[in-house]
């Protein structure tokens, strides 16, 4: 697994504009929902996916059911994912498949697919893996 280097980790976190979390929960006790708030306060626009919730707002933004349901549009820069392992190949597939200014694939903690993320990076797209945005934004010194 390779990670990208402190500085690319920074620009990224700099410089991207539009994420879809994948997994986002409306409950504010749980991790994909602070991660979300936390990537608004930066100044992201933060696209919810959460098949359970799709058609509902949350902060200004529809909650989408799938990746595939985000208009071409919105210009999703970055996918931050709060599934399991298991479910990652799918979602880079459809990531892929229905995100045309996609830059960035971020796997939170825990979550990880060398398979996935080799096919992600022969499309130019950087992943990240087994890593939380919002640590690492403390890490360095970003938040």
């Amino acid at each position: 697994m390779q990670n990208p280097d402190d500085t690319m980790i920074r620009k990224i976190l700099n410089e991207t504009r539009v994420v879809a979390v994948v997994g986002w929960s409306p409950n504010p006790d749980r991790p994909s929902h602070g991660l979300a708030a936390f990537l608004k306060a930066r100044g992201m626009r933060v696209i919810p996916v959460n098949p359970g919730q799709a058609g509902q707002r949350h902060e200004g933004e529809k909650i989408r059911a799938a990746l595939a349901d985000i208009p071409a549009g919105d210009r999703v820069e970055m996918v931050d994912l709060f599934r399991r392992s298991d479910a990652v190949a799918g979602i880079v597939d459809a990531a892929l498949a229905a995100l045309p200014d996609l830059k960035v694939i971020w796997m939170q903690l825990g979550v990880m697919d060398e398979a996935a993320a080799q096919k992600a990076r022969a499309r130019g797209i950087t992943v990240v893996q087994n890593r939380c945005p919002k640590i690492e934004a403390r890490r360095l010194g970003l938040a």
